[in-house]
C-alpha cells in the first residue's frame, strides 16, 4: 500500500511540475510575440565636459566633489593678469592706430585744399594770360603803326621806342605769366598725387584700426576665458584640479552631468530588430531600483553596430571568419510622465532590463 501512495504523489507532483513549465512556457512564447527584451542596455545623460580655453595657472576652485551647479556658476578661475597686459597693450595698440589714422585724414585735408590752391592759381593764371595776350596785341599794333610813323618821320624815336618798349614788355608779362601756370598745373598734379597718397594711407591706418580693434576684442575675450563657469544646470563628477595647477587650453578636466534629460541606449540582438520600429512603447527596469518600472518611446535606431564604431572595427575578410550575432544600439527616451523624484536618481551608466510592446 505505501508504495501505490508513493507512486501517486510523485506522478501528482510531476503533473503538477509538467503543468507549471508547460503554462510557464506558454506564457514565454506568447510574451516573446509581442515583446522584445534585453539587458545589454544602459542610462545615458548629457555630459557636458569642463574645457579651459586659456592656459595659466588655477587661482581658486568654487567647486568640490559631486556639487550641484547652476548655469553661469563660476567652476574656477585662472590666473588673469598676463590676460590683463595683453588687453592694455592692444588698447593701446587700437589708440595708436586711430591716431594715425586721423593724422592721414589731416594730410587729405591739407592735399586737397593745395589741389583747390593749385587749381585756383591755374584758373587765374589762365585769365591774366588771356589779359595778357589782349594787351600784347594791342601793343603789337601800336608798335607797328609807331613803326610805320617813325619810317615816315611823323614821330619821333623817343616815341618809337616807348611803343617798341611795351611791345616788349607785354612779351614778357604773357611769357611770365604762362610760366606761373605751368607752375601751378605742375603744383595741383604733386597736390593730386600726395592726395592719392593720402588715401591709400588712410585706407591702410583704417584697416590698422580694424585689425587692432580685433586684437583687442581677442585680448578682453580670452581675459574672459579665465573665469570658468557652468554651460549647464548639473552636478559635478570627481574634480581633478587644484590650486596652482598649470592648465593647457583644450585639456579636458571634469564633467557636468546634465539631470534635466535621461535616456536608454538599448544593444539589441539583430535577429531582434525585425518588427521593432521608431514610436513602441517601452518598459524599462532599474537594476539600482527594481520595484520601479519606467516607461520609454523608441525614438531611433543607430545607422550601424556599435563594433563598427569600435576603434579596431573588425574586417571579415581577414583571417578565419566566424559567424556572431551583432548588436545595434537604439536609442530609448524616458517618457516626461515619469515620477520625476524617481527620475533624478537615475545616473549614466546605469544597467537596466528593457521590454519593448511590439503590439
Amino acid at each position: 500500500m505505501e508504495k501505490k501512495q508513493t507512486n501517486k504523489k510523485f506522478i501528482f507532483i510531476f503533473a503538477t511540475l509538467i503543468l507549471l513549465g508547460g503554462t510557464y512556457g506558454v506564457f514565454k512564447y506568447m510574451h516573446s510575440l509581442a515583446h522584445e527584451s534585453t539587458d545589454d542596455a544602459q542610462i545615458e545623460k548629457n555630459m557636458n565636459p569642463i574645457i579651459p580655453r586659456v592656459a595659466g595657472y588655477v587661482t581658486k576652485v568654487y567647486v568640490k566633489d559631486n556639487d550641484f551647479v547652476k548655469k553661469g556658476d563660476t567652476l574656477f578661475t585662472i590666473d588673469n593678469r598676463d590676460y590683463l597686459v595683453r588687453v592694455e597693450e592692444a588698447k593701446a595698440a587700437l589708440i595708436s592706430a586711430e591716431g594715425s589714422y586721423e593724422a592721414s585724414k589731416a594730410d587729405i585735408g591739407t592735399s586737397q585744399a593745395n589741389v583747390s590752391v593749385s587749381d585756383a592759381n591755374v584758373q587765374s593764371a589762365g585769365g591774366s594770360i588771356e589779359t595778357a595776350k589782349i594787351r600784347l596785341t594791342r601793343a603789337s599794333n601800336d608798335f607797328d603803326r609807331y613803326a610805320n610813323l617813325y619810317k615816315n618821320h611823323t614821330i619821333t624815336k623817343q616815341q618809337f621806342e616807348q611803343a617798341e618798349a611795351a611791345k616788349l614788355e607785354a612779351q614778357s608779362q604773357l611769357k611770365i605769366l604762362q610760366e606761373q601756370q605751368k607752375a601751378s598745373a605742375f603744383q595741383k598734379n604733386v597736390a593730386s598725387a600726395r592726395t592719392n597718397v593720402s588715401n591709400k594711407q588712410a585706407q591702410v591706418a583704417s584697416s590698422n584700426i580694424k585689425r587692432a580693434q580685433a586684437v583687442l576684442d581677442a585680448a578682453k575675450l580670452n581675459l574672459d576665458y579665465t573665469v570658468v563657469t557652468a554651460a549647464i544646470d548639473g552636478q559635478v563628477s570627481k574634480v581633478s584640479i587644484q590650486q596652482g595647477q598649470f592648465l593647457q587650453p583644450g585639456q579636458s578636466l571634469f564633467y557636468i552631468i546634465n539631470n534635466s534629460e535621461s535616456w536608454v541606449i538599448a544593444n539589441f540582438k539583430e535577429t531582434q530588430l525585425n518588427k521593432m520600429v521608431v514610436g513602441q512603447k517601452v518598459t524599462i527596469k532599474v537594476d539600482a531600483y527594481p520595484d520601479t518600472d519606467f516607461k520609454g518611446t523608441i525614438t531611433s535606431f543607430s545607422p550601424a553596430t556599435g563594433s563598427r564604431f569600435s576603434i579596431l572595427p573588425p574586417d571579415n575578410a581577414t583571417g578565419n571568419f566566424v559567424k556572431t550575432i551583432q548588436r545595434l544600439p537604439v536609442k530609448i527616451s524616458i517618457d516626461a510622465d515619469n515620477d520625476l523624484e524617481k527620475l533624478k536618481l537615475l545616473r549614466p551608466g546605469m544597467n537596466v532590463d528593457v521590454d519593448v510592446h511590439l503590439k
